[in-house]
């Protein structure tokens, strides 16, 4: 594996962090600080990403919330073990009843698009499984950080007042407790100003005690129903409480001598898989930054191309991962790839605004997790006395009964966050995410590819600029991408847009473990007000 050099200055804008302990990684300073004080007061990986988790939906509302959606892959006693928090549509919608509603597409906000909300029975299902500490020692902290209330950074106060002019422009009863939770003072906080919920901490209290019993058959889940059926939604406490989360094998690719794995579908992990299994069947990358470049946008764009084609909820799938992780498969594709820009097609195998964390301990266990409103803070639905914001997941769901995605009762749809980890033999070398989502699978591809074949640290690899394919021959770069890059892609008949505001280009975590001297090497997002803090 290499990780020489540490410090890259034209690249990076900090210096990777190093631990020997342990290690917590994420987006919010603070919830990195909960996660680092359960690894001291002895509690493992798993209990370290709870407890950050938890702390997230409170420190990080913008972003995700209990009202949410997560995934987890996990190292423990040599193994990998993949969890889907998903929830599913619920069984009272369907296509004909939402557009009996007069709506053409699923709608982006409302209660519509809310989904059974998974986060919650993550946290209990990892805590039963392989939690060290009591539960509900893992969700004190943010119980604490909303009753005490804590200092809104500047990326959550930018993206809070975006999501008050979001909502405001709705004005229907449904969305009033949004505005009376989160904007209290009729505005989204700024940076610097304390924001508490005492309904979050109560809401958080409920769920420490009963170990999320609380919310899917108790007083939260009689709370989401009532709301729901005054406002015309279409949850139940019947959905909440057949909600399960499922332990699911993850998937893989070989990718420059290591496995790279992912969540199996409805996760779109499989994308970041095709485009990695592309790259490794063209073999080893000239020394050319522009050609290197080009690879890894075309083959980005064809592993999309076939994710949104095909994925949706495994069951529901034509076809299998296997076929579409099959080399000769992967081959065909990569056969594609000239020195001009593709307009992607699908492939036919048959025919030949979320948080992410890492976290890693003195025993080896390792966790990679994610959760997610969706768009920010989510549906613009708030449960009114409990601070739960509703995810807007079923967004993704199709009305067109011919496409892979349709609306089904009780179905999962197509999800955009995605946990990423990283094995060598059968040792683990560690976490890695990049959430926002659809930048997802391409922020994997370009991490990874940084790591594994530039040669770059985990620090380098964040702090690279970045970029994103939107369609057809369009890609989008942030503020800080080379000119003299654009200039050589735009040759190649690249679409290039430069963009002005780099928060829509992912914000990711690492924390890689060398198998040599067993150290541990993180690195945070730079786009982000996180931090990778060693214990």
């Amino acid at each position: 594996m290499t990780l020489d050099p540490y410090y890259y200055p034209t690249a990076s804008r900090r210096t990777v962090t190093f631990g020997k302990r342990g290690m917590v990684a994420t987006s919010q300073s603070l919830a990195a600080q909960v996660g680092a004080n359960i690894l001291r007061d002895g509690g493992n990986a798993i209990d370290a990403a709870i407890a950050t988790a938890a702390a997230l939906t409170v420190v990080e509302p913008t972003s995700n919330g209990i009202g949410g959606d997560a995934f987890a892959l996990v190292w423990v006693d040599g193994k990998l073990h993949g969890l889907n928090a998903s929830g599913k549509a619920p069984m009272g919608i369907s296509v004909e009843a939402v557009k009996a509603l007069g709506l053409d597409e699923m709608p982006a906000h409302g209660l519509v698009p809310v989904t059974v909300p998974g986060a919650p029975g993550a946290w209990a299902a990892l805590s039963e499984r392989f939690g060290k500490l009591p539960f509900e020692a893992l969700i004190a902290p943010a119980i604490r950080l909303a009753e005490e209330g804590y200092a809104v950074l500047p990326t959550a106060s930018k993206l809070w007042a975006q999501a008050h002019t979001r909502y405001g422009q709705y004005g229907r009863p449904e969305f009033a407790p949004w505005f009376d939770h989160f904007t209290p003072k009729g505005r989204a906080p700024k940076p610097g100003e304390t924001w508490r919920s005492p309904e979050m901490a109560k809401t958080l209290r409920a769920i420490a005690e009963t170990r999320a019993q609380a919310f899917y058959t108790g007083e939260l889940a009689d709370a989401m129903d009532a709301f729901s059926r005054q406002h015309g939604g279409f949850l139940r406490k019947e959905d909440l409480a057949a909600f399960a989360p499922e332990w699911v094998d993850p998937i893989s690719v070989r990718y420059r001598g290591h496995d790279v794995w992912e969540i199996p579908p409805n996760g779109s992990g499989l994308i970041a898989l095709q485009a990695l299994g592309i790259l490794e069947a063209m073999g080893d990358e000239p020394h050319d930054p522009v050609e290197s470049l080009h690879r890894r946008i075309e083959a980005t764009k064809l592993g999309y191309v076939d994710g949104l084609r095909y994925i949706t909820e495994r069951k529901h799938m034509s076809l299998t991962v296997e076929q579409m992780l099959s080399p000769a498969y992967l081959k065909k594709r990569s056969e594609l790839i000239a020195r001009d820009a593709l307009d992607p097609t699908h492939g036919d195998p048959l025919l030949g605004g979320t948080v992410y964390l890492s976290t890693a301990d003195d025993d080896g266990n390792m966790v990679s997790f994610i959760q997610s409103n969706f768009e920010g803070f989510g549906s613009g639905i708030v449960v009114p006395g409990t601070g739960i914001s509703l995810q807007n997941r079923g967004w993704s769901f199709s009305l067109d009964e011919d496409h892979t995605n349709v609306l089904r009762p009780g179905k999962r749809t197509y999800h955009t966050i995605i946990p990423g980890f990283i094995t060598k033999g059968d040792q683990a070398v560690g976490p890695f995410g990049v959430m926002g989502g659809y930048m997802q699978p391409q922020g994997h591809v370009q991490v990874v590819a940084s790591m594994f074949q530039d040669g770059l640290n985990p620090q380098a690899a964040l702090d690279m600029p970045r970029w994103k394919w939107t369609k057809g021959k369009t890609v989008e770069v942030e503020p800080g991408f080379p000119d003299h890059l654009v200039q050589a892609l735009e040759r190649r008949g690249h679409h290039i847009v430069k963009c002005v505001d780099g928060l829509t280009f992912g914000r990711g975590q690492i924390i890689l473990r060398d198998p040599e001297t067993g150290a541990l090497q993180g690195g945070t997002e730079p786009r982000a007000d996180g931090a990778v803090l060693p214990v």
